[in-house]
């Protein structure tokens, strides 16, 4: 009886194997080394900057080198009177140039958005200006303004203005010349950003609303503008925050000059670091410039509502 029973027990299923987490880590095991190489050279740099912003640092005095706690912040709201006039003309840098990079931006790309003949060649000459670095950018506008052989040579010859005027030696030309110089490189970056998103958007749409009796306005104000919002928001903080940081067209083009009147607050920063070699100080500016920057996009973030209804 027990035998018939034992022989009549269905047999144990088969037990599961454990499922190896070799494969569910593979993909983490690869980008280790590229993450590892990102950390030690974008983390090691800030942590740096926010360590020797807490101390006196100038390889060239080292007996007053230690610990300065938060003299140098105290240093940059109380006696500084530079951080604050390159903080404000940072601030109108940026303002001026991102807003006119927008519109000349936008302008371009709804008109390469467009057929016409020849509309390759019309986008690779507008982007084209992208392309090129921001040192030979400057290098080829200080040959255009050159007082001998530049823009006003040319203009003197046909009787506007005067020989040998310099617009980057006055302080009441320099800043328009340095945004016309920075507008020719940026306003690509817009312009490419922008026409990415325009082919998204569905021609139904715009038939529909031709056939509602929309003008061509209202169909940009309450069709492409919406559909661009998001784009337009990243591109413009992106743009900011580069612009923000500005350092080689405007070191190359003016030097900070004449008369400090273009300097930025990061230009100022490597004036402070590199020239009067006060890594500690411009550790403590650079700081500053970083509390100010995450600040103000954390609030154009939240109230431009980036990612939220169109």
């Amino acid at each position: 009886m027990a035998q018939a029973a034992a022989v009549a027990k269905p047999p144990a299923p088969p037990r599961r194997r454990r499922a190896s987490a070799t494969p569910r880590r593979l993909p983490y095991l690869l980008i280790a080394p590229a993450a590892l190489l990102m950390l030690g050279f974008i983390a090691y740099p800030v942590l740096s900057v926010f360590y020797y912003s807490l101390r006196d640092y100038n390889p060239t005095k080292p007996w007053r080198n230690g610990f300065a706690g938060l003299d140098n912040f105290t240093r940059i709201f109380t006696e500084d009177p530079l951080f604050r006039d390159t903080l404000v003309f940072s601030a109108k840098w940026v303002f001026v140039e991102v807003g006119l990079q927008l519109m000349f931006g936008l302008a371009l790309a709804l008109i390469v958005n467009q057929t016409f003949v020849g509309r390759a060649l019309g986008r690779a000459l507008v982007f084209s200006p992208w392309a090129v670095s921001g040192v030979l950018t400057s290098a080829i506008w200080v040959l255009l303004y050159n007082s001998q052989t530049g823009i006003t040579r040319y203009l003197a010859d046909m009787g506007v203005g005067e020989y040998g005027v310099s617009w980057l030696s006055d302080t009441s030309t320099v800043f328009p010349a340095a945004v016309v110089a920075d507008l020719w490189r940026g306003v690509p970056f817009f312009a490419i950003l922008i026409l990415a998103d325009l082919q998204s958007v569905s021609k139904d749409l715009y038939e529909a609303a031709e056939v509602d009796g929309a003008s061509r306005f209202k169909q940009f104000w309450h069709i492409t503008l919406p559909h661009l919002k998001d784009a337009i928001i990243l591109s413009t903080l992106l743009r900011a925050v580069w612009e923000f940081n500005n350092v080689d067209l405007l070191y190359t083009l003016t030097g900070g000059g004449p008369a400090g009147s273009t300097t930025t607050l990061p230009l100022y920063i490597a004036n402070t670091s590199v020239d009067a070699h006060d890594f500690g100080y411009a550790s403590a500016l650079t700081t500053v410039a970083f509390v100010i920057l995450l600040f103000c996009s954390m609030v154009y973030l939240r109230l431009s509502k980036f990612g939220g209804e169109k």
